[in-house]
C-alpha cells in the first residue's frame, strides 16, 4: 500500500465518522430525554478529534511528497 492508497483510506473513515456525527446530531435533537441527550453530547464529542485526525492524515499523505506542500506541524518529527 503507497501513501496515495493510505489518504484514501483515512478519507473513507473520515466520511464514516461524519455519516455517524451526522446520525447522532439528528438523534440528539429527537431525544426527549435529558440523560440520552447527554449520552449523545459525549459521544459526538469523542467522535471529534477522531474526525478531524483522519481528515489531518489524508490531506498529510495526500501531499507528502509534494515539495510545495506545508505539512502540518503536527506531524513532523
Amino acid at each position: 500500500m503507497n501513501l496515495t492508497q493510505l489518504s484514501d483510506v483515512y478519507r473513507d473513515s473520515a466520511a464514516q465518522i461524519s455519516a455517524r456525527m451526522r446520525a447522532l446530531r439528528a438523534a440528539e435533537h429527537e431525544a426527549r430525554d435529558p440523560d440520552e441527550v447527554r449520552q449523545l453530547q459525549i459521544r459526538l464529542a469523542a467522535l471529534r478529534p477522531l474526525l478531524q485526525e483522519a481528515n489531518e492524515l489524508s490531506v498529510l499523505l495526500a501531499h507528502y511528497y509534494d515539495r510545495s506542500y506545508h505539512k502540518n506541524e503536527k506531524y513532523t518529527v
